[in-house]
Order: structure tokens, then sequence, then C-alpha cells
């Protein structure tokens, strides 16, 4: 085991030197950290929450949304269906409403038409429209569609995952560090973004619902207490003083799925304003219902109120629109970074907000690098002592050890937490132990009467063995923590995993090549450990 070729030593010291190199940028101050190369400067460890200071909200969704959704979009695909059946099957009454959707056969004889069509859409609608759902007759004319508890389940499910998503892009948009992002329980999401102290700016930024419609306008003003109309809408405008409305159509002639981007802009009159850019179909879309409707006024509305109703004075066929209200340049930027980035398919209301002043986390952080820096130094102090120059071997893998733990961290973009600097430094006492395992084992076969080389020998090989069965226990350990752990909890079990793996190298393999090496060119005759 002491046999050494050039390749294996040359590799294992490229390997030393390459991840070494990439704990670099980490200890970089600002102003050199800039200076690196963009491959570089992709390399690095981000802090925390509780060491770069931030913003955390823990927001809880209204989960009546979703059956409301599920409702609304079963109702537009079964209007659809019985139009385009042959023959068409004439219904009154389609609606929906707490989360069901009724209708009417006008004719007896298309019922059980009518029921197989709506069976037919059980299963086959997307995203929180059609899995899951019974239909039931009654009346000999009334078709009844509800969702049983396993499809409402399923899709506030699929809603939670949708919000992760678009928050995740919504904050990334900003250029900041990387957030933490996960789902507690069925309705819940914790948001925790290292580096943003004002969480006033980040619940603007991801609790607006951003769902942007384009409307036609039915009546310019009324009062919003007006009896609700069929097929109208009543909604606020900012163009309206409070207690008026705008009636618009309920359907949407275009709706914000339909966008492709968005951006922050000025229009004609040089107001701050957002051009949305629309995909092929909501182009042909928008195109048609402008051609059709020259002279009319249509209504731009975000989350059910009416930033804007302009007039359609000429087809708009190029596919975009530019969007003006009363706009600052910080707030139409946020709102594009919405529209973009998607709509959230749930309200979210924020149920727990804090902010960590970034002195807070300066403390932090230095106390950690006090207690890393103090445990090394004792831990490299007693291996000197009472190993001497295998001592100094351990000393030089503990060394790499720890620049491979944050040269990895760095590769993976991984996020560095208080307990994760806890689980750095347990990894460095792993790290010992492994030295101590293979020191000892050498020492008692010395103690048997071994030569030299057979000691050497038979510590490596028989300690390497206890040394991988300890540590694999270690790797289960983590990889529980942090499958069903959250947050902090994943934070220690990513570095006691990433650490495990390089003790484990340093141990059994650097020192080895370290001894190999001196044995292979000084040809001691003794060996006193």
């Amino acid at each position: 085991m002491l046999s050494f070729p050039r390749w294996k030593v040359w590799g294992i010291s490229l390997i030393c030197l390459i991840v070494s190199l990439m704990a670099v940028p980490s200890f970089l101050p600002a102003h050199l950290f800039d200076r690196l190369p963009a491959f570089a400067r992709g390399i690095h460890v981000n802090m925390g929450l509780d060491l770069a200071g931030g913003s955390q909200l823990l927001l809880e969704a209204e989960t009546q949304d979703v059956a409301k959704q599920r409702a609304e979009a079963m109702e537009d695909v079964i209007r659809g269906e019985l139009r385009r059946a042959s023959p068409a099957i004439p219904v009154s009454g389609l609606a929906s409403s707490n989360g069901e959707v009724r209708f009417t056969v006008d004719n007896p004889a298309q019922l059980d038409q009518a029921a197989t069509v709506a069976r037919r859409q059980i299963g086959q609608v997307g995203s929180f429209g059609g899995a899951d759902w019974t239909v039931a007759v009654a009346d000999g004319r009334q078709v009844t569609m509800r969702p049983t508890d396993a499809g409402v389940n399923d899709g506030i499910r699929q809603a939670m995952e949708v919000a992760r998503d678009v928050i995740d892009r919504r904050i990334n948009a900003l250029g900041t560090l990387e957030p933490t992002i996960i789902t507690q329980g069925a309705s819940r999401i914790l948001v925790q973004v290292p580096g943003m102290t004002d969480p006033e700016a980040l619940k603007r930024l991801i609790g607006r619902t951003a769902r942007l419609e384009f409307k036609l306008v039915e009546i310019d003003q009324l009062p919003c207490a007006t009896p609700r109309r069929p097929g109208i809408q009543y909604l606020p405008s900012d163009e309206l003083p409070a207690g008026q409305c705008i009636g618009v159509q309920s359907r949407a002639m275009i709706a914000g799925d339909q966008i492709a981007d968005a951006t922050q802009n000025y229009d004609d009159q040089g107001r701050v304003a957002v051009q949305v850019r629309f995909n092929v179909q909501g182009s042909q879309k928008f195109a048609q219902t402008t051609q059709q409707n020259v002279r009319r006024r249509f209504a731009i509305i975000l989350d059910n109120r009416v930033i804007s109703a302009p007039v359609i004075n000429e087809p708009i066929l190029g596919g975009s629109a530019s969007i003006a209200g009363s706009f600052t340049v910080e707030s139409a930027n946020a709102l594009a970074i919405s529209l973009r980035s998607g709509r959230l398919p749930v309200e979210l209301h924020v149920v727990d907000e804090r902010s960590v002043d970034p002195s807070l986390g300066a403390d932090s952080i230095r106390s950690g690098v006090i207690a890393s820096v103090a445990s090394i130094l004792v831990v490299i102090l007693f291996m000197l002592i009472t190993y001497g120059r295998f001592g100094v071997y351990t000393t030089i893998g503990l060394v790499l050890n720890g620049l491979m733990i944050i040269g990895i961290m760095g590769l993976f973009k991984a996020t560095l937490t208080l307990p994760g600097i806890a689980g750095f430094v347990l990894t460095i006492g792993a790290a010992v132990d492994a030295n101590v395992l293979i020191n000892e084992r050498i020492r008692e076969e010395q103690r048997r009467g071994r030569r030299l080389h057979d000691a050497l020998e038979a510590g490596y090989r028989e300690a390497s063995t206890a040394i991988f069965d300890a540590n694999v226990t270690n790797v289960i350990a983590a990889v529980l923590m942090f499958y069903f752990g959250s947050g902090p909890v994943r934070g220690f079990a990513v570095v006691l995993m990433i650490g495990i793996v390089t003790s484990v190298f340093t141990a059994v393999n650097v020192t080895r090549m370290l001894v190999a090496l001196w044995v292979r060119k000084a040809r001691p005759k003794e060996l006193h450990i």
C-alpha cells in the first residue's frame, strides 16, 4: 500500500491543488473578488441569512383559491366541449361556485350525452383543472361536477410547487445572494434572502399575485355597489375616484399566461411604463380582438384592479403593448419582474417576518472563525506533540481538508450558515479521528514486532476499513438530516457530507502518500511515532 506510482502522486496532488484553489475566491475581499474572471467569480461560498443578514418571510397560501381556479378552468373547458359536440348541446346556467361546476341541459334527451362529455374531461385538464372529479346527474336535466378531496389536495400541492418556483424566479431576477425557498407543511412557504435587509421590498415583490388581464370595457363608470349584471365584472380603477368602478367583460381577451416578456420602459409621452410582449397565441388573439373592436376601450387589469383603460384607435398587430400608470421606475421594474416570472397561482399572506442585521451576522462569523481556528490549533498542537513527524503529515491533511471543504462548497455555490460552521468544526474532528486510528494502529503493529514497512502497510490497511465503516454511518445520518430537515439542519448536513468525503480522502490518501514519499526518500531503519 506504500507503493505510489508517479501518476498516482501527480493525480492526488493535482486534485488537492485544484480543489484548494477553488476556495480562494471565498476568502478574497470584495475589491479583489470583482477583479477575478467571470468563471472564478462563479465559484464562491454564499453566506446564509444568519451570517450575512437579510430578510425572512413565512408565507401562507389562500388554499380556497385553488378550488375556485379549478372550477373556473373546468367551466371554460366544459363550455367549449358542449359547443363542439356533434350535435351541439345547448345548456343554461353553466357556472362555477364553491369549487363546483353546474349546468342544466335544455333538451333532456341530450342529458346522457352531456354527462359523457363531462366525464371525458376528468383527468385531461391542465394544472388545477381536471384530475379527480365526480359527475352527478339529478332532476333529469342537471349535471353537477364536484372535485374529490384527493383532487383538491393534489391541486394545492401543485399550486404550492408553482408558487415556490415563481418566487424563486422573482428573487433571482434581482441578482441577490442565493435565496432559501422551501415549502413547510401543505400551505406555507419559507423565504430567506441573505443580503436583502428590507422586508417590505421583499413582500412587495413576492406577495403580488401579478395576474394581468386585458378585458373589453362595457361600462365606463358606475358605482361599485350597483347590482351585478350577467357577464360583466365591476372593478375599481386607478383612474376613478373611490367607490366608482369600471364594468368590463368577465372573459379576458388576453391573460397573463400569454405574456412572453415584460420590461420597464417609457411610453410616447415620456411616462414610466411596462412594455409587454405576447407569445404567438397571445399576439394572434390580441391582433384579432383589436381589429374587431376599434374605437372601443379595453381595460388593463392587474390583480383585479384596472390600472389603465385606453381606447383602441387602430388594430394592434405588433404583438406587444405598453402599460402606463402611476409607476415609478422601481415599481415598474418590480411589475416587469413579476410578469416575467409568471403569476402566483394562489394569494400569499405574510404570517411572520424577520430582518437580521448584518452586524449580527458579522459577530456570528467572528465567533465562528475564532472557534474554528482555536479548535484547529489545539488539535494540531496535540497531533504534533503526540505523533511527531506523523503529526506534521496530519496537519498538512487538516489544512487541505479545510480548503477542500470550502472549495467544493464554492463550486456548488452552497450557502454557509452558523450550523454549517458547526459542521465544519465537526468534520475537522472526524479528520483527526481518522488519523488517530491510523497512527495508533501503526503503533500497535510495532509493538507486535513487525518491521517498519510491514507496520505501515498493516496500519493503513486495517485502519482504512474501520474509517470507511465509521464514515458510512455518518454519511447515512447526514443524508437523512438533509432529506427530512430544512433550513439550518440542511446547512449542517451539507457541510458534514462534504467534510466526511474530504476527511477520508486526506486521511487515507494524502497522508499515506506523504508517508510513502518520506519512506522512499529517507529509507528509515526504524519508526518513532
